[in-house]
């Protein structure tokens, strides 16, 4: 299914609830009597979702869960959701492979590193969406990356996830059989964050395509993996090809995120931060305390971008 489309509207002035709901493309789910979200430590036996999670109308997700934690804390108090010695649980604490975090109408869950887990998570938090009848949910990846000519802090924001052949494409292998799914991101969303990035004016913030690849070094062109089968010219060579093709960072998630999202009529948008140039290097050499600031830019940028849809900026 195509990905639904929202208009530009405060929270209060959302669609009706019926407008916009989850969309799940699962006819066996309708006979299920019990859902079990295992890597959650959820079921809907045991949970009543409706009474959870119903009011969510943003999920943020990112590959830890202390940044996932941090995340929620800082919400709340841009929020004013925070309250004096107030603690956030881990609404995932029966597990150790995902945390899940919620303040008001914000969730924020963590999604582990690469394709496979973050794919994990994205089906049973779909479900978890779909159960709990939310409507008028957008959800962002918030995240780290690799930048291509952009100065280390540079903020992404992803116009299209592409794959390693610069394909906007996300392969799917289902029963032994190669399904293409597109991985286009709501453009609307990425023009209201790039505003929301304006008025905040923190730090230089781009839109462009980010190449999703399947690991950290071959994937990316790394000379500095325990293997290396290229040179330096033929990394600089696809770099500049990818630059060329108007990629501007690199992770490891967008693909899959994209498509997931756009097949489930959800509104989605990535955005990463670049820890450095990878058209200079591949080591990540920044002090601790400038990528930790760095980490937050993100944060800081859709903080804001959920404040302003509340019209609480």
């Amino acid at each position: 299914m195509a990905a639904a489309k929202v208009e530009e509207k405060k929270l209060e002035n959302h669609h009706n609830d019926s407008d916009c709901l989850i969309q799940l493309s699962n006819p066996n789910l309708a006979t299920m009597k019990e859902d079990v979200l295992y890597h959650f430590s959820l079921s809907t036996s045991t949970h009543d979702f409706p009474a959870m999670f119903g009011d969510v109308k943003f999920v943020c997700v990112g590959g830890s869960p202390s940044r996932m934690s941090a995340f929620i804390r800082y919400v709340a108090t841009e929020l004013g959701l925070d309250h004096p010695g107030e603690d956030f649980p881990n609404i995932c604490a029966g597990t150790d492979r995902y945390a899940m975090y919620k303040v008001g109408p914000v969730l924020s869950v963590s999604h582990g590193m690469g394709i496979p887990s973050i794919s994990i998570m994205l089906h049973e938090l779909i479900k978890l969406l779909y159960h709990a009848r939310c409507s008028n949910v957008t959800i962002i990846r918030i995240g780290t990356s690799g930048g291509i000519g952009l100065e280390p802090g540079a903020v992404v924001i992803t116009r299209q996830a592409v794959d390693a052949c610069f394909q906007p494409e996300f392969e799917q292998l289902v029963l032994g059989k190669r399904v293409i799914r597109s991985t286009n991101l709501d453009e609307q969303l990425v023009q209201e964050l790039m505003k929301c990035a304006a008025d905040l004016s923190e730090f230089n913030t781009v839109v462009g395509n980010t190449m999703c690849t399947l690991d950290f070094y071959e994937g990316q062109g790394r000379l500095d993996g325990a293997l290396c089968s290229y040179t330096e010219k033929d990394k600089q060579a696809y770099l500049q090809a990818a630059h060329a093709a108007g990629i501007r960072n690199i992770e490891m998630e967008s693909s899959v995120f994209a498509a997931m999202c756009s097949m489930c009529g959800l509104r989605a948008a990535v955005v990463c931060v670049t820890l450095l140039d990878r058209l200079q290097g591949d080591q990540i050499s920044s002090p601790h305390e400038v990528l930790a600031e760095y980490q937050q830019r993100p944060q800081r940028l859709v903080s804001y971008f959920i404040k302003k849809s509340l019209g609480k900026a």
